[in-house]
């Protein structure tokens, strides 16, 4: 009876699975609006200008950095429910989950991929007043840590 009680308990992962991609899918539509109301508002305005280029870079720049940690979250989320509830989910063929291992890997190349985002936003978005070489730097060493923890990962598979 115990035994059954507990293997029935991997069932409450889909509380998180479903919170995750509730969560994904409002950032999904939330950056969706943003995206089509900074569009319309650039078209009434009128005025082409580099200024206004550069605005509308920064601002897709941002978009796309919503964008993958949403698309993050629904990799998460599904995998999630692959490994606790359903093992035979079709999942796309580069999105092989087979433990939480690789659910973490998945995590940590997305974080590297929202962060060399982030740097760009600032790059592009730079105006002088701000440190960006101490800046880039930062990211730099926490994705150096992060490919070395993907590197080392790798070597115990």
């Amino acid at each position: 009876m115990l035994t059954r009680l507990l293997a029935l308990s991997r069932y409450f992962t889909i509380v998180a699975v479903l919170g995750i991609l509730l969560a994904s899918l409002a950032l999904l539509f939330y950056e969706g609006l943003v995206v089509t109301t900074a569009l319309i508002e650039a078209a009434r305005g009128g005025a082409i200008s580099p200024k206004l280029a550069k605005v509308l870079a920064v601002g897709l720049i941002e978009a796309v950095d919503v964008f993958l940690i949403a698309i993050v979250a629904q990799m998460i989320g599904l995998g999630l429910y692959k490994l606790f509830v359903e093992p035979e989910l079709p999942l796309p063929a580069w999105l092989k989950i087979r433990d939480l291992d690789d659910l973490k890997s998945n995590l940590v190349s997305s974080v590297i991929a929202v962060l060399a985002v982030l740097f760009l936003r600032e790059a592009v978005g730079w105006d002088g007043q701000r440190d960006l070489l101490h800046f880039g730097g930062a990211l730099a060493l926490i994705i150096a840590a992060l490919t070395l923890y993907l590197v080392a990962k790798g070597r115990k598979d």
